[in-house]
């Protein structure tokens, strides 16, 4: 069998040339008829691309957590599309339209919570129904097409949180929100990266247990782009708040329901609640494509729950031993406790389902 994966292993400073300043990170990049991921499991220590050269690779990547964020993940699917049809129709020019079919349901059963995987691929249906002839270049312009408009998303959201943060000195961020999890710039990580520009003082990242996404990626995201940043431990938010370090947590969503419940990172829900017994604002910045509408509220979101090999001590792993582990990857902040949803179609304060209706 072939391998999944072509490896190329590059220096850990080693960013792609030519990208504005506090922009230079970019996670998925389209070449020669192959996806190269940035494995994001191995940074910061090691900078390295990985080429998916089929769908199963693609989709390999996203459950394994080499692609992560909802945005990449929907960006990584629509590639995912790409290269299913690519070999579907090379095999079979008469039925690929049939055969394609189970490419995009394992692409789908990659990650079950981001939303952003099913607008993608279902965008990718909607075009596969129509094609006529090979239908390569018209997939591959449209999933081009899903990755610059996400770039250019995170921009405008950069912009519209960055206005919300005036007068304020400090902010924290749970997870990783940046270029690594989205076409790039980044949703939550954008409005710091636009609010630092701003002159934004201080910005505090929360480690982000079990996988470390603030401790490994957060941190190295800024320093790459030389914006300073204070790493805390999850559990330090509180006192952080308390002390009057912050006044915004800043985080992004891996599915938003209609009347604005939140799933986001396993460790939001906390800093919602603690922002809001110490006067601190909470800020969730996302694209419309992670809104679902066709799911009423936070109680309808399906979590997943990774092995609990990812949190227990190898001690525990073996036979003879009755410690388990609890380990769901995202927790839901209920509506009441965002002060602002920020999108690339505008702001809402206070969500509720007729104030985020408007952004449909």
């Amino acid at each position: 069998m072939a391998p999944l994966f072509h490896i190329l292993s590059m220096p850990v400073n080693a960013i792609p040339p030519g990208l504005p300043h506090h922009d230079s990170v970019r996670a998925l990049q389209w070449d020669e008829g192959r996806l190269r991921v940035l494995d994001q499991r191995r940074l910061p220590a090691v900078f390295e691309y990985q080429d998916c050269a089929d769908s199963r690779g693609v989709a390999e990547a996203i459950a394994s957590m080499r692609v992560r964020g909802a945005p990449a993940i929907g960006i990584a699917a629509a590639y995912g599309a790409v290269l299913a049809a690519r070999d579907r129709y090379r095999q079979d020019p008469g039925n690929w339209r049939r055969a394609i079919e189970a490419d995009l349901q394992e692409l789908a059963a990659a990650r079950p919570t981001a939303v952003n995987l099913f607008w993608a691929l279902d965008r990718m249906r909607a075009a596969i129904a129509s094609l006529l002839g090979d239908p390569y270049p018209p997939l591959l312009e449209l999933a081009h097409s899903i990755h610059r408009d996400d770039v250019a998303a995170n921009r405008r959201m950069g912009e519209r949180g960055a206005e919300l943060l005036r007068g304020s000195r400090g902010v924290l961020t749970h997870c990783n929100t940046g270029s690594l999890a989205t076409g790039g710039y980044g949703t939550a990580l954008g409005v710091i990266r636009s609010g630092w520009t701003a002159g934004l003082e201080r910005v505090y990242a929360a480690e982000t247990r079990p996988w470390l996404q603030g401790a490994r990626l957060t941190v190295w995201e800024l320093e790459q782009d030389g914006i300073p940043a204070t790493l805390i431990a999850d559990s330090a938010a509180a006192w952080l708040m308390r002390c009057g370090q912050v006044q915004w947590v800043i985080v992004g969503a891996d599915r938003i329901a209609a009347n604005g419940d939140t799933a986001n990172k396993i460790g939001t829900y906390s800093h919602a609640v603690n922002a809001r017994r110490h006067g601190v604002r909470f800020m969730v910045v996302a694209p419309t494509s992670t809104i679902d509408w066709d799911t009423p509220d936070g109680a309808s979101i399906e979590i997943e729950q990774r092995d609990p090999s990812e949190l227990l001590n190898e001690y525990f792993l073996g036979a003879g031993h009755i410690i388990d582990a609890w380990n769901p990857v995202f927790d839901v902040t209920p509506a009441e406790l965002i002060d602002a949803i920020v999108t690339e179609r505008g702001v809402v304060l206070n969500p509720t389902f007729s104030t985020l209706a408007a952004l449909r």
